[in-house]
């Protein structure tokens, strides 16, 4: 079995799917893996690691492409990749599968097996394969730093000669993964925070975390069989906007996670609310990639409006590629 690892753009991507010390795994196991140079280039990985590993490095995507029997990649193929995959082989990669449903059919088409990797379920069983909660977690650490950068004060309380600064205080929308990784990170900085979610039962998880959770009544919630937040209806949302709108105003850091799988995300904090934060806040929109929200946020930008920086990134983990590959 050849199993295939062709470089990412380099322009948007800095992850690789495959690092050294897997290649060791799948080698002894008895595979043959051929990567392309400079694949774990930006990741922290040389050429030379992956030939230690018992990899072979290729200079031809092609090749790889024509030759492997799995192909392994962090983002989908380009459409002009895909009549050079070989016929019966598998596609591994993150597939956005609800917004791509042409490229999905052009693999099938091609007679290609493709495995999105959002699609794992979050399950025990699934645990190790579940990449898209692990991205999730970096992606909530990498937010607050973002949001640290930027922002006019410093996180924690100091004392100091001239007299005592308050902490910032954060909040955060959204108790998922990511949200629960982006609370710790900012209590261990020193923050004030506090958060909310739809799913009333992330409340002790939030307090677990030294948070405080925002009390918002939205009638009765639920949550799907894999954790996921349900959509609201649109008196839920207005419901949701009109809670938490004086704890954006008291807010240095807003970050907002919310996010229904395989549905845009709900608009949740919108220009009225921006334009009453204080100057010099800074709002982190990690939906910002699939339509945001905040409204006003730009993807892959980092604007300001009305005195408030808002941070759209999008490829969160790009910070962290050692450790998000």
């Amino acid at each position: 079995m050849i199993i295939g690892v062709p470089k990412e753009d380099g322009k948007v991507e800095n992850r690789s799917a495959i690092v050294p010390n897997d290649v060791k795994r799948l080698v002894r196991l008895g595979a043959s893996v051929q990567v392309e140079n400079g694949l774990g280039t930006k990741a922290g990985f040389s050429d030379q690691e992956y030939l230690d590993a018992g990899a072979a490095v290729v200079e031809d995507p092609t090749a790889i492409l024509q030759s492997s029997d799995i192909i392994l990649r962090i983002r989908k193929p380009a459409k002009d990749q895909i009549p050079k995959i070989k016929k019966g082989s598998i596609h591994v990669s993150f597939l956005d599968p609800f917004n791509e449903k042409e490229l999905i059919e052009e693999l099938r088409a091609n007679d290609v097996t493709a495995i999105s990797m959002e699609m794992i379920p979050r399950t025990t069983l699934a645990q190790k394969m579940d990449a898209l909660s692990s991205q999730a977690n970096l992606a909530g650490y990498v937010m607050v730093i973002l949001a640290c950068q930027k922002l006019p004060s410093i996180m924690p309380m100091m004392m100091t000669p001239a007299g005592t600064l308050k902490p910032a205080t954060v909040f955060v929308i959204g108790a998922g993964v990511a949200g629960l990784q982006a609370i710790a990170t900012a209590k261990r900085l020193g923050a004030k925070v506090v958060a909310f979610d739809t799913r009333p039962v992330v409340a002790e998880q939030v307090h677990s975390l030294g948070a405080k959770f925002l009390d918002i009544d939205l009638g009765e919630m639920a949550q799907t069989k894999d954790g996921y937040a349900v959509e609201l209806t649109p008196d839920q949302i207005a419901l949701q906007k009109a809670g938490q709108k004086k704890q954006i105003a008291d807010s240095d850091v807003v970050i907002t996670t919310a996010q229904v799988f395989g549905r845009k995300p709900p608009v949740l904090v919108t220009k009225d609310m921006v334009s009453e934060m204080k100057a010099g806040s800074v709002i982190v929109d990690m939906a910002a990639e699939s339509g945001g929200n905040v409204e006003g946020s730009v993807a892959g930008e980092t604007i300001e409006l009305d005195g408030v920086t808002i941070i759209g990134d999008g490829n969160w983990t790009n910070f962290v590629a050692k450790d998000a590959s």
